[in-house]
């Protein structure tokens, strides 16, 4: 796995991920979770510098190997990372509705 740098709005984290696009997913995930509580298996340091330590994203998120603050990052719209991120999640309550615990 790879480390990404991951930057939207308030929030940034480093966060290790197979991909990109999967830490960009992560970071919608964890700014949604202060909405709509999920179970979180893993912990990872986030820090929001929003009033009392809230996260809220950008228009894109800017996500790097090599650190923050990087010209040479690549950007992912938040809007269409948001929309798969729901596409997930209402999958998965899919599944547990038809494969109760």
């Amino acid at each position: 796995m790879a480390k990404f740098y991951v930057q939207s709005g308030t929030l940034r984290a480093i966060i290790d991920s197979a991909d990109a696009e999967r830490a960009a997913l992560w970071a919608v995930h964890t700014a949604m979770e202060q909405v709509i509580p999920l179970d979180s298996a893993d912990e990872v340091f986030v820090q929001g510098n929003g009033p009392n330590n809230m996260i809220a994203l950008a228009e894109t998120i800017q996500l790097s190997e090599v650190g923050f603050d990087r010209g040479d990052c690549l950007q992912i719209d938040t809007f269409e990372a948001f929309q798969h991120w729901n596409q997930l999640i209402r999958a998965v309550e899919k599944l547990q509705r038809i494969f109760p615990s």
